[in-house]
């Protein structure tokens, strides 16, 4: 097993036969070995920096009905709330005098953040803060949408692909939804100039290692700036409420695998990697992650975002938040870092 880590660090590509051994084996020293050359590697490209990004949830309202997702249209048990102009605004000048230099907005397709409502809010945003990256989570829009807002003034566009095999992508979201549109939308993004981030459920129900190669190979040829994966964790009022939860160290493996295969990507610690482990976050620091999400939204609405149980950090002002984050980071051995954070191969 050492030999398919060694060859992943050389090559940054095995085969599949190899990807399925390295990612189902109990081989402690590849384990081991994994998280020593994926912590070599990102510090390679980043040095010792983990780049902050201020996650600001605008709306909880949302189209879609994926059957993993505590927000989904058929919860009508869930607190709906969406910020207007002014908390979004807010929201930002409280990050940019926190330290932060890249706002993240997003939320569940919400009908009502129509371009007319948001390109002027992203134009008010890249006006008050040219210094800073503009990230876009809003899900699937159109090209022209895409557009409107990469014209605002939107650097970046985060659309997990959630599962690259269409028959687990089916069985995870409603007839509506479909594998095709959510590629086209992630190209087209590409086409746009944006940087764009993908990324999977680990755990998801009915997954399987081949499924998870699928992903591997699917963003290999999507070669995007950013990979977001984390433990599937279920919500209580969704059809999955009774399913198991992706592990942690199936997450850490692959978070080490991705790493190794695209050593120069942006790769988050992500809050569901803290919901199910009390120190997941360093863990992932430790195993080739380098960016965190602290949350910037209003406390008042927190809970409302409710995409799974137990989600972490609901409570807190963002500045508790960010000083939390702060201390964590730097216990596992790495340093805050108030660049924008661009991944060094990305270029329009």
């Amino acid at each position: 097993m050492t030999e398919i880590v060694e060859k992943l660090r050389l090559s940054h590509d095995i085969s599949d036969a190899e990807l399925k051994l390295l990612i189902e084996t109990g081989d402690e020293a590849a384990a081991g070995l994994l998280k020593r050359y994926a912590d070599d590697t990102r510090r390679e490209y980043y040095g010792d920096k983990v780049f902050l990004r201020g996650l600001i949830e605008i709306s909880s309202y949302c189209r879609n009905d994926c059957l993993y997702c505590g927000i989904r249209r058929s919860n009508k048990d869930a607190d709906r709330y969406r910020l207007s102009r002014e908390e979004i605004l807010s929201c930002c000048e409280n990050g940019y005098g926190l330290g932060f230099r890249t706002f993240v907005m997003q939320g569940g397709e919400d009908p009502y953040f129509t371009d007319d409502v948001i390109v002027p809010i992203i134009s008010e945003i890249r006006e008050k803060y040219p210094d800073c990256a503009i990230t876009l989570s809003l899900g699937e829009r159109s090209f022209e949408s895409y557009k409107k807002m990469k014209e605002a003034g939107a650097d970046r566009y985060l659309l997990r692909h959630e599962a690259a095999d269409a028959g687990l992508y089916s069985s995870l979201h409603p007839a509506e939804m479909s594998l095709s549109h959510r590629k086209e939308c992630l190209f087209q993004l590409r086409e746009l100039g944006y940087q764009v981030g993908a990324g999977f459920m680990v755990g998801a129900p009915g997954q399987t290692t081949e499924h998870i190669i699928a992903d591997l190979r699917f963003l290999q040829e999507l070669r995007p700036q950013m990979i977001g994966i984390g433990p599937f964790v279920p919500h209580h009022m969704t059809p999955f409420a009774g399913e198991k939860g992706g592990t942690l160290e199936l997450t850490l493996r692959l978070l080490g695998i991705l790493r190794l295969m695209f050593p120069d990507v942006l790769l988050p610690a992500t809050t569901a990697l803290g919901t199910i482990a009390p120190n997941g976050r360093e863990l992932g620091l430790q195993t080739g992650c380098n960016v965190v999400m602290p949350n910037l939204s209003p406390v008042k609405v927190r809970k409302k975002y409710d995409l799974y149980d137990n989600k972490i950090c609901t409570g807190e002002e963002a500045a508790e938040c960010r000083g939390c984050l702060q201390r964590r980071i730097e216990s596992a051995g790495y340093t805050v870092s108030a660049e924008r954070g661009d991944a060094p191969s990305f270029s329009v």
